[in-house]
């Protein structure tokens, strides 16, 4: 069986799909797409009918790259309003041997999520903490482990139903099945973590269009996050006031002219563009760049501040991640800010080299990662349909329910 994933984030600005393969242990990128989103606002769908139209387009632009039809996806769904709270939970082992086995965890995860109602909202995922083998704290796998009764604490995480009916009914409306929802800083984590994180307290800053994400991470879990309501629009939005260009224009000067930092950019580097009076204008590139890194700083010390919020611990690792991110210069912005106390985030899928993906990357390391404790083999293309070219055909599809117990159904009993 070829193990192929594909992973979908729907963006304000974009809307970003990455299809990899596991082989012999690593991840190798088979496409990746971003393309123009409508109808989303700040993460969150505003208009039903431009939104599926923009996932749709994107959809097809990559199974034009691959030649082959996508109906599977991980999703993420918004983290607007997510909550974090941790639940335990014990199930009796009741095989001959006592020996502690995928389905023995997967059974403790459910009986923990169950004692922690969550009626009015919806269960995105369960981050286990560590387990308990009878009398032996803090494990954090016991598979293979002899005992009576095992237990388990974990963090339980939530959002508000409408934040994954809204993504799960419109990918359904196109044909889609949604086999996994995670959201995208748990992607990001999974995206940047490695063993260093496991004993450390950490946060990671995704600068997105509309907002920007602040998590905070204990020993690689994730436990708080918020959001400011600053992005990427809001440099294109100080451009286009500065010189009185549209927003179209000054989205290409942000990325193809600015440089995040001031600190290399050129008094004589200078293109001219046309304002909305129609009149030329001339702009050198310090000055494009001192407005672009003055809005970068003002964000960046509002995720400062929101880290600071979130915990009074100290903090071992900031990673800084999304599109913005990728600017040249960022680093020295960061700098400004942070000292030597952050990193620009560096995501190692080979083929990738954009922050703009940290997201759909992690969502599939994390998907891979809940197969592996259960024990699975699971891909979402099938090794005919990898070898042929298709079409995606009307399917009927279900009610928005039935797709969420298929979803949640998925990650415990199947």
């Amino acid at each position: 069986m070829k193990h192929i994933y594909t992973s979908l984030d729907i963006g304000s600005d974009t809307i970003k799909i990455v299809v990899s393969e596991l082989y012999q242990n690593k991840l190798n990128l088979l496409a990746a797409s971003s393309y123009k989103s409508k109808g989303i606002k700040k993460g969150l769908i505003t208009d039903f009918e431009l939104a599926k139209e923009s996932v749709k387009n994107a959809i097809q632009e990559i199974e034009g790259m691959l030649g082959i039809s996508i109906k599977k996806v991980i999703t993420s769904v918004p983290s607007f309003n997510a909550e974090y709270n941790v639940i335990k939970g014990s199930v009796k082992i009741t095989n001959p041997e006592g020996i502690i086995t995928s389905d023995d965890i997967i059974r403790v995860l459910e009986a923990s999520s169950k004692s922690n109602p969550y009626n009015s909202r919806e269960m995105v995922t369960i981050l286990p903490i560590d387990y308990t083998v009878d009398d032996k704290t803090l494990i954090k796998n016991p598979k293979g482990m002899k005992c009576s009764i095992l237990g388990c604490r974990a963090v339980l995480v939530t959002t508000p139903k409408k934040n994954v009916y809204s993504v799960v009914s419109l990918l359904e409306s196109i044909g889609i099945e949604v086999v996994d929802i995670s959201l995208n800083n748990i992607g990001d984590l999974y995206s940047f973590n490695n063993k260093l994180f496991e004993e450390k307290v950490g946060a990671i800053i995704n600068i997105g269009s509309d907002i920007t994400n602040v998590s905070l991470y204990n020993r690689s879990i994730l436990v708080k996050s918020s959001v400011i309501n600053m992005g990427g629009k809001n440099v294109d939005s100080d451009i286009s006031y500065m010189y009185k260009v549209d927003m179209n224009t000054a989205n290409k000067l942000k990325i193809k002219f600015a440089l995040a930092h001031k600190k290399n950019a050129s008094v004589n580097d200078i293109v001219e563009v046309k304002n909305v009076q129609d009149t030329n204008v001339k702009i050198n590139q310090f000055e494009l760049s001192e407005i672009v890194m003055s809005r970068l700083q003002e964000i960046l010390n509002e995720a400062k501040k929101e880290i600071n919020l979130l915990t009074s611990r100290k903090i071992d690792y900031i990673i800084i991640t999304g599109g913005t991110s990728n600017m040249l210069g960022f680093e020295y912005v960061v700098r400004d800010v942070f000292g030597d106390g952050a990193n620009i985030g560096n995501v190692k899928m080979l083929g990738i080299r954009d922050n703009i993906y940290s997201s759909c990357i992690g969502n599939i390391v994390y998907f891979i990662s809940k197969l592996k404790l259960k024990n699975k083999d699971y891909s979402m293309v099938n090794d005919s349909e990898a070898y042929q070219m298709t079409t995606i055909g009307s399917r009927k599809s279900g009610t928005s329910n039935s797709m969420l117990e298929r979803i949640f159904g998925y990650f415990f009993s199947e």
